[in-house]
């Protein structure tokens, strides 16, 4: 919306000063981050730009860190096809609307299986295992975290449970509480019960962790449902489990779906729970970068967090496209 004639010269001052203010605080949380891409490319083993870069010489530039991150044996046919089929199922059931006609779903879902193919074939890489447990770990815990953050927000949302604002504030204070001081708690707790060191140990701390952001997104989806509509349901002879999948799961998932991205990028993108709770054999990708930082400075690490900055930019765009899509089926205008 640009300015109307009648703005006076305060409000224009006003005007441009806060678009410059905001391009400065989005520079200031880009730049570090834009800056690591092109730095991943490097030829030379250095964490700085060479002078052949800064001259745009194509002989500063090379693929080597990635090949040391993916691994130069190529993976089966096999794998390719499979994590190509399983990406193309997954991302056109998440992005299909019925009547669109649009392809990008499936070119993205097709990439990104053949890359999960990719990385499946290579074994005993440096990297590849660290990156393997992530994929293991975090979507067990999604599951999870969404199973049971999506039971707690819809059972909260219920005007007669009691206590229902202490309780909310209970579930999601792993959000609140520093994040070392929520690591010792699982740790003093899971080695007690023999879950420290555990696969379902590191599991379990993560979906701890990704709860607190399906209850919130989901309670959010949950204030426009209109709730005369379960009953309806109930009046025409529908059991509370029918009602919940055939009537209310529809329209609230576009929340479900935005809160489980949110529980994955928490578990996948998550260091100090894991350092406290996991062992050598469940060692993660973020795990194996802050080792890498700490033990041996390796440019690899550049090319790893290339992969998990496209992740995340995918992951985030799909959010967007599911908020859009709920506020399509609410009937109000996406913005």
């Amino acid at each position: 919306m640009g300015l109307p004639p009648y703005a006076t010269t305060g409000q224009r001052i006003w005007y441009y000063s806060f678009r410059v203010i905001c391009g400065l605080i989005l520079f200031f949380l880009i730049a570090p981050i834009i800056t690591i891409i092109p730095l991943s490319f490097n030829a030379q083993d250095f964490f700085t730009f060479t002078p052949e870069m800064l001259r745009f010489d194509p002989a500063g530039y090379s693929l080597k860190h990635y090949q040391a991150f993916f691994g130069t044996e190529g993976a089966p046919w096999t794998g390719l096809i499979v994590g190509a089929l399983i990406g193309l199922a997954v991302f056109a059931a998440l992005f299909y609307w019925r009547g669109s006609k649009n392809v990008l779903p499936i070119i993205v879902g097709a990439a990104l299986g053949l890359v999960i193919g990719k990385m499946w074939g290579i074994e005993g890489t440096e990297w590849m295992t660290p990156l393997k447990n992530s994929l293991k770990i975090a979507p067990v815990a999604t599951l999870i975290s969404v199973s049971l953050g999506t039971l707690a927000a819809i059972g909260l949302s219920q005007a007669h449970v009691p206590f229902r604002r202490a309780i909310m504030a209970i579930l999601i204070s792993p959000m609140i509480v520093p994040l070392i001081i929520s690591a010792a708690g699982m740790y003093f707790f899971y080695s007690r019960i023999g879950l420290q060191g555990t696969y379902w140990g590191v599991v379990l701390s993560h979906a701890a962790l990704g709860v607190p952001f399906v209850i919130i997104t989901v309670t959010a989806t949950l204030v426009g449902f209109d709730k005369s509509l379960t009953r309806a349901a109930a009046n025409l002879g529908a059991n509370p489990v029918t009602t919940f999948f055939r009537v209310q799961m529809p329209l609230i998932l576009p929340g479900v779906i935005s809160g489980g991205l949110f529980a994955f990028i928490t578990s996948f993108d998550e260091v100090v729970v894991v350092l406290f709770v996991g062992s050598v054999g469940q060692q993660t990708l973020p795990w194996q970068m802050f080792t890498g930082l700490r033990e041996q400075i390796s440019p690899t690490i550049l090319a790893a967090a290339t992969v998990l900055i496209s992740i995340s930019v995918v992951l985030l765009v799909t959010l967007e496209l599911l908020r859009r899509r709920s506020e399509r089926l609410r009937g109000m205008t996406p913005g």
